[in-house]
Order: C-alpha cells, then sequence, then structure tokens
C-alpha cells in the first residue's frame, strides 16, 4: 500500500464522514443507488447513493489519461503526486481505453478513485483524512461450478456459441486438448464436448471463466476425458481417467482454428516461383494477427527478418528437437534471443512477410538437426500420477465424472434424437 499525504487542512467532522462513507463504498461495494443520471457524451453516470455522496461510473475512452479524469477533481500537482505514488502499484501512464472506472465524490470533493487494471485486479485511490492511499484489490466474484456441453456441426467456437457461451470457454477446452486433437483438422460435425468449469459473475452477470475441474470430448468417434488434478507439490495438471498426464512435450498445433493450406512433403510448386521445390514444414492458413503459441518448452535461438521466411523465430527445445515458426505479421512483446519461453507462450502473430502470398504461418521442426513431418511426430508422454496420490485422484474423478453425466442440457438432447 502507498500512502500520500495531502497538507491542505479540512474540518474533521467531515473528514470522518468522507473517511466513513468513503470506507463502506471501497471496502463493502454498497450499491444503494436512490438516483442516476447519465451523460451519453462523456460515457459517465453518476449515482447518488447517499446525501452528498456521489459515484461517477465511466469507461475509459482513446486518449484519456489520468489527468483528463481527474483534472475536474483534484489540482494537476495532487494528481502527479498520485501518479507517483502509484507507479510501484500500477502506473497510472498504463490506463487503457474500454476499461470501467469510478471517481467516489462528498460534497462535490474527489475522496476515492478506482481503476479496472484488468479481470482480477482494481486500483483503489481513497482519501482518508489528509492521506491518499494506493492498493491494488482483487476483484471478487461469485462463482459456481457448471456443466456446459453441445454439440459441434461446423467448429468448436461455433458449438460453444450455440451453447450460449462465449469463445474463452472453447479456448481453454482446445488448450486442455491441444496434445491430443488437433482443433484445426481433427474435428468432425458430430464431435461433442461437456465441460464441468468455473463460471465466473459479477452484479449477476457472467463475467468470465475459472478452471475447468474436468472435460468429455468425443472426437471423430474416440471419447477423450480430462480431470484437473492438483499435485502434492500444488501444481495442477489435467489428467485422462487412468491417471495419465495429457501434456506431452509438444502441442499438436502452434494455432488454432485455422486450416492447413499446405503440409510436409519432398516435392511442391512453390506458388511464387511457379518451381518444385521440398516444403520441409506445414503451413497454416489463418487470419494476419492470429497468435502463434510455441509448442513446447525452450529457448530463442534466432529472431530476426530474412527475406525468404520474413519475421521468424527458432527455438531450442530440451529434447533434442527445434522448431521454427515463418512469415510472421509481428513478434509478442519481449520476444529475443537466449528467451526462455514456456509451452503455449504466445510469441508471435500470423503475418505475410518475407515469400507469402497470404497470411500463414510456415511452421518447421527438426530432430537432431534434421527435419521432421511435424503432423506425425508424436513425443512422449509427461509424468503420470504419483502411486500415493491415485487413491484420492480416483475418488475425484468419480465425483466429477457423476457431476458431467448426470447433468442435461435440453438442446444436446434435443440434438441426439432429431
Amino acid at each position: 500500500m502507498r500512502i500520500l499525504r495531502n497538507h491542505k487542512k479540512n474540518d474533521w467532522q467531515k473528514i470522518f464522514l468522507i473517511f466513513f462513507a468513503a470506507g463502506i463504498l471501497f471496502a463493502f461495494g454498497v450499491n444503494i443507488v436512490a438516483a442516476s443520471t447519465s451523460d451519453k457524451n462523456s460515457n459517465t453516470a453518476v449515482s447518488v447513493l447517499l446525501p452528498k455522496i456521489q459515484v461517477v461510473k465511466g469507461v475509459v475512452k482513446k486518449g484519456n489519461t489520468a489527468s483528463s479524469l481527474l483534472k475536474k477533481y483534484l489540482p494537476l500537482k495532487t494528481i502527479y503526486e498520485i501518479s507517483r505514488s502509484s507507479s510501484d502499484i500500477f502506473s497510472l501512464k498504463c490506463i487503457r481505453s474500454g476499461q470501467p472506472y469510478k471517481i467516489i465524490l462528498y460534497e462535490d470533493h474527489l475522496v476515492g478513485f478506482e481503476y479496472e487494471i484488468n479481470k482480477k485486479d482494481r486500483l483503489v485511490v481513497q482519501k482518508e483524512k489528509d492521506i491518499f492511499s494506493i492498493n491494488r484489490v482483487p476483484i471478487k466474484y461469485d462463482v459456481d461450478l457448471e456443466v456446459v456441453s453441445s454439440i459441434i456441426t461446423s467448429s468448436l467456437s461455433e458449438a460453444v456459441r450455440k451453447s450460449g457461451e462465449r469463445n474463452e470457454l472453447a479456448q481453454k477446452l482446445s488448450d486442455i486438448f491441444a496434445w491430443d486433437i488437433d482443433f484445426i483438422r481433427d474435428i468432425q460435425p458430430g464431435d461433442r464436448f461437456k465441460v464441468l468449469v468455473e463460471k465466473k459473475y459479477r452484479d449477476g452477470k457472467l463475467s468470465g471463466y475459472g478452471k475447468i475441474q474436468a472435460a468429455f470430448f468425443t472426437n471423430n468417434g474416440t471419447l477423450f476425458k480430462a480431470f484437473l488434478h492438483k499435485g502434492i507439490n500444488g501444481v495442477s495438471k489435467y489428467y485422462d481417467a487412468n491417471g495419465k498426464s495429457l501434456q506431452k512435450a509438444f502441442l499438436k498445433a502452434p494455432l488454432v482454428f485455422s486450416r492447413i493450406s499446405s503440409k510436409f512433403t519432398k516435392r511442391r510448386r512453390h506458388p511464387i516461383f511457379k518451381e518444385y521445390r521440398p516444403h520441409p514444414g506445414v503451413d497454416y492458413a489463418a487470419p494476419k494477427g492470429t497468435p502463434i503459441k510455441t509448442v513446447g518448452d525452450g529457448v530463442i535461438t534466432e529472431i530476426g527478418y530474412n527475406k525468404g521466411m520474413g519475421n521468424y523465430i527458432n527455438i531450442r527445445h530440451y529434447n533434442e528437437y527445434t522448431t521454427g515458426y515463418n512469415h510472421m505479421s509481428k513478434f509478442a512483446r519481449g520476444m529475443k534471443k537466449n528467451k526462455k519461453v514456456l509451452q503455449g507462450d504466445v510469441i508471435g502473430y500470423v503475418g505475410q512477410t518475407g515469400y507469402a502470398t497470404g497470411p500463414h504461418l510456415d511452421f518447421r521442426m527438426a530432430k537432431n538437426g534434421k527435419l521432421v513431418d511435424p503432423l506425425k511426430n508424436r513425443p512422449p508422454l509427461a509424468n503420470p500420477i504419483k502411486p500415493d496420490e491415485m487413491e484420492a485422484f480416483i475418488a475425484r474423478t468419480i465425483e466429477l465424472s457423476t457431476r458431467i453425466l448426470t447433468a442435461r442440457k435440453p438442446d444436446v438432447d434435443n440434438e441426439k434424437s432429431s
């Protein structure tokens, strides 16, 4: 917590009222709204909570700064001091458009400012007596464990939307089964899933998803199961019903929701040079800006640009493998030579740099220096459940499976009978 003193003297009785009201608002999140007005032009709303207490709610617009939001209520010198004191908690220079904020007023004087940093935390600036306290506070959610299910007709994302959920859930589900199912080329009409997931609510509205506790996914007639297990070491991972880890050395694909435009081959007619050449990689066609993930843990050995590959990154892994990612539009922030990356980290974005006729990722893999077909390579599994944890794991899988199998989803049941 950072404290900033205001040396202007105030009436002590007024100070007490301000402290008491602001404390209620921030600590307990009271929402007793007596009246409210809104300003369409400024995208703010004013709620009268108690006599002489007002809450100005708004959303940060493009071009807004902390100064532009607060200058109506505080002198610039005070705003600067708050910004400087807040820098090691959260820099007010980093406020982003689209994020909600609140300004708490008592008799038109600012006694509090709140800004939502992300979905997890908010910045709370609160005036208590002659002091501004600055804290980073977790956002509280109501969490329900619910079953979501659907049948796929075209894509996973479409099936998730059809079930009334957000695409965020499709991403989480594909991340779990990314080692066994290639969501670009393996998905078939009639595939289905059931997921037991934490759904996070705020003010009665869905705000996002927590962890998937268990998932059943039927792909081309094969049932895949995943159960979240927290080991004695405190690390949570997904395992199948027999306690085998779903995690493997590499993901099956470096990006999701795309298509393969060219496979690994010794002879392919080059789309630019119009002559037959080997193509020792896999081309994933995808919209420009699609995130590209490293398929495994490793270290960046090369990053840069050349005429043929455009923007590229090469990664050395810990099992005699290397992978290459080419034609990127740009690199992810922080990418540089010798940087360690973890499986699933976003390293760049799909583009059309170098010799390319359209936006795509040219993905290559080599073992002991020899290029191999990424679509046929199957690296080993990670470690299974430890023997002394199996009894607890099995009991948990039975409990989670029962919840999934006994849940009913009307739209799925109707589609099964049609």
